[in-house]
Formats: structure tokens, sequence, C-alpha cells
């Protein structure tokens, strides 16, 4: 048993009278103890239950952020005419609307946006359909390649994938705490605001309920996180809603108030429709494939409205209209297919020059 972790688990387990806040140091050096598993199984169960109930400040989850930072896998900076965009989409999936990051990053990728994503396997409390199983699905496997292929990959397609049992084991043993609590703890939030990329970065972050966004905008402040974006997405991800008006908060240093709120309507825009349905892992493929060849579906006016979004907001655009133009336009005339091809051949190029990872 570590007494040191006890101290922190008395802190935010004593109660509304009596329980105190961490500092972020101290959620730095508590989250390390539990990802190290210097904590013990009833110490970091007790610890993430209690975390919950009380509710992380946006100081603690920054240092649970310098933990992961500290611990965690990071791809290295690669050239490219604009930041790279990282999205934080919720580990557990989807299970009941359709999702389009996949697409959207095909998109950036072939506007020359470079894209990193990351994620695990099906995970609790969902167990919804994780990003994974739909790069799988395409036929784009990144289950297997260790950090230095996704690297390889990443620098030659612009588009690249964390995954979290091959290459942040540490956080990916602790998962099981998830399942054996059945609720989703503060962790769950950090991968939401993790940032595994070390150049210039505009980290994209979805949540459900405000406070969550408040949290992650103080961890950024005290971070010194300057290019971000956070996105009330469909359940929780960076995916942009076309049945309700999007909420979105964007800073950035070059602009002035740092931090802007859009609020936009989908109608204005001529996307507004019920957002479209997660009805089986299969036919979410087929509709992939078919709105990659071009072919006019809901899901097609789901990924341009996205697409055309963040091909705004990385910079590739100088407003929405001409994201929105461009989005269509990548997946009409074949650009975002291409793109997939060549993230089907560069993984398979780099098994042929590297050992694949067993497991």
């Amino acid at each position: 048993m570590s007494n040191a972790f006890r101290e922190f688990l008395r802190k935010v387990g004593s109660g509304s009278h009596t329980g105190k806040d961490l500092s972020r140091a101290e959620a730095a050096m508590a989250t390390q103890m539990m990802l190290d598993r210097e904590a013990t199984p009833a110490q970091i169960g007790a610890f993430m239950i209690a975390h919950r109930i009380k509710r992380p400040t946006g100081e603690e989850l920054a240092g649970m952020l310098d933990a992961y930072d500290a611990l965690g896998a990071k791809l290295k900076p690669i050239a490219a005419a604009y930041p790279t965009v990282v999205m934080g989409i919720p580990y557990d999936g989807r299970s009941r609307t359709a999702p389009v990051a996949p697409l959207v990053a095909l998109i950036l990728a072939s506007a020359g946006c470079p894209v990193v994503l990351h994620g695990g396997r099906r995970m609790p409390t969902k167990e919804g359909l994780p990003l994974i199983e739909i790069w799988q699905k395409l036929e784009v496997d990144w289950a297997k390649l260790p950090l230095d292929q996704v690297q390889q990959v990443f620098a030659q397609t612009l588009i690249g994938f964390v995954y979290l049992p091959n290459h942040f084991a540490l956080a990916e043993d602790i998962v099981v705490y998830r399942e054996q609590l059945g609720k989703r703890p503060p962790f769950a939030t950090v991968e939401l605001f993790w940032c595994p990329y070390e150049g210039d970065a505009i980290v994209v972050s979805g949540f459900v309920h405000p406070p969550t966004e408040g949290m992650g905008r103080e961890a950024a402040a005290l971070r010194g996180i300057e290019r971000f974006i956070t996105v009330k997405g469909l359940e929780g991800s960076c995916d942009l809603p076309r049945d309700r008006t999007c909420i979105i908060g964007v800073n950035d240093p070059n602009t002035d108030p740092t931090f802007t709120r859009l609020l936009l309507q989908p109608r204005d825009y001529g996307f507004a429709a019920t957002d479209v349905p997660l009805v089986s892992d299969d036919l979410l493929i087929e509709d992939m494939k078919s709105v990659l060849a071009g072919a006019s579906s809901p899901l097609m006016e789901s990924v341009v409205w996205n697409g055309g979004f963040y091909l705004w907001q990385s910079g590739v655009c100088a407003d929405l209209e001409l994201g929105l133009a461009l989005a269509r336009d990548l997946l009409v005339t074949g650009q975002a297919a291409r793109k997939l091809t060549e993230l089907r051949g560069a993984i398979v190029s780099s098994r042929d020059t590297h050992p694949v990872l067993l497991g």
C-alpha cells in the first residue's frame, strides 16, 4: 500500500465538508502513481469513484494531463502547411449516431492538413463502436503498428492514430477499473484533452456537459495551450450535429478576443436534418464507402458539414462556405478516396520495412 497515495485519496474522498481539491502537482503525482501501479488496486478504484463524485477541477485536470504527457506516447512533429488537428473523441465509442471523424480526417489530409486521432478498443461504460474498428472495416489496420511505424505513415499520409493498447500500455492497463466500477472515471475526461503530438497542434475536444468545457479551458490556460477548439458534439465527440445548434468554443491567440463562442445553425447553410443514426456497423461502412465514391446521401451531408468546418478552422479555407465547398469537392472528385488508398498502401509498406508488433 502507498501511504503517499492514501493522503491524496483522503483529500478527494472526505466528503463535501472536509474534502479538498488536489493541487496540479498533487494531481500529476496521483495520476503517475496510478499509472505506474504504485497505488494498490483498492486505492485506484477508490480514488476513481471518489474523484468522479467530487468532480475534478481544471487545476486537477491540468495535473493529470501533465502525467499523461510525461508517460504517454507522442507522435513527433512533421512538416506541413497547417497545424496538426488532434481530435479528442470519447474512447468508449458511439452507439446512437453515425461517426464521421475518419472521413473528416481523409478530407483534411487531402487538403494538406495533418490529423492525429487517438483511442482504444471497445471500452466501458458504453462499449460503443470505437475509431479503431471503423478504420479496420475501411481496411486500415492501426492495431498492430508500433509507434515508429505510425510515425512513418503519419509523415507520408498526414494521418496518424495513437492506439492505447499498443502505444500507452500504462493507461490501457487501468481500463479494467472502468469495467469493474461501471462509471466513467476522470481519466475519460483526460482523454478528451490529451494531445499525443509534440508539434504545433489545434486540439479539438468533444464534450457533453458544459462544466467539462470549462474545466478543459482552465486546464489549457494553466498548461499554456493556446490553440484549441471545444465542441458540444454528437455523443460527446468532435462531430458537429445537424439537428440542433452547434455550440463551439475556439481559442486562438491571434484573434481578439482570444476565446470565441460560435453558435452555428445548420439551417443557415442548408444542412439542417436529423443526424444519421448508427443502425449497424456494416451499414455505416457501406455508407462511408458510398460517400467516398461521391454518392449523395444523408451521411454525405454530415461529412461535408463537418469537413467544411474543420477545413475552415484549420486555416485551409478562409470561411465556412469555402470549407463546405472544398469538402464536397474533395469527396466528389475522389481525392478523399485516393487518400484512403494511399493510407492503406503506406501501412502495408511500413509493415514490409519494419517488424510487425505481435499481440
